[in-house]
């Protein structure tokens, strides 16, 4: 498996990002593939949308995994880098979309309300999946609502992002 990355709300839309699915030709192989970060713009009015809201949905088929180390935000000229607190890895949920015509399989992220250290600099945020509930996500075992949930305080470490270039990678 690649090693997590940072994951950036600034990412084109035409960049693949490497997801986790469960692989549609043997559903027992979990795989890593490249999708486009972004919906088909053909059904929305030309409009690629990035994310899709938890709440009163469910997501019953087409889920993935967006793997990070960490997520990006961009409040006016500043950028913040988001941890976990214990410096762990972790997941993005999300949900596939797949290749038609010419647009590539692509995936968009699944939000959730701010957590309390998030909350200050915006609304929301990518549903985070931890590790240990991967396989619960990809598998379907556990009801999304479970699953979708804000993270408690004190998950989170923000700090502003201050000095060299902006480190490039996924995109939330």
């Amino acid at each position: 498996m690649a090693t997590p990355t940072a994951f950036d709300s600034e990412a084109p839309l035409e960049k693949l990002l490497p997801i986790i699915r469960r692989n549609p030709d043997d559903m027992q192989e979990v795989e890593m593939v490249e999708a486009r970060w972004g919906s088909n713009p053909r059904f929305s009015d030309g409009t690629s949308y990035r994310f899709v809201r938890s709440e009163g949905k469910t997501f019953p088929n087409q889920r993935c995994l967006v793997p990070a180390s960490e997520f990006h935000m961009t409040v006016g000229d500043k950028q913040y880098r988001v941890k976990l607190d214990d410096g762990n890895f972790f997941y993005l949920a999300a949900v596939l979309e797949p290749a038609m015509a010419e647009w590539p399989l692509s995936f968009r992220v699944i939000t959730v309300a701010a957590n309390p250290e998030v909350s200050r600099y915006q609304d929301r945020h990518g549903a985070i999946i931890l590790r240990r509930q991967r396989m619960q996500w990809l598998d379907y075992t556990i009801p999304e609502i479970d699953l979708l949930e804000t993270p408690p305080a004190r998950t989170f470490v923000v700090e502003e992002i201050t000095s060299g270039p902006r480190q490039k990678a996924l995109a939330l």
